[in-house]
């Protein structure tokens, strides 16, 4: 029985949050930096990769 790989999600903002996205069965919100220099962040909880599209990446003000 093999695990399903975790989910990656392409974004535009450096700052994403992240909740499980399975409503109340998910995990607490919680607030990611995607760091220039890796262009990805996981998520503790759920293991969700969150990379950023550097063309269109825009700060978040």
């Amino acid at each position: 029985m093999s695990i399903p790989a975790p989910e990656t999600v392409v974004v535009t903002t450096w700052k994403v949050a992240c909740d499980g996205g399975e409503g109340a069965l998910g995990h607490p919100r919680v607030w990611l930096t995607i760091p220039h220099d890796t262009g990805f962040v996981e998520c503790g909880y759920c293991d969700k990769k969150f990379v950023i599209d550097r063309e269109h990446a825009h700060d978040d003000h």
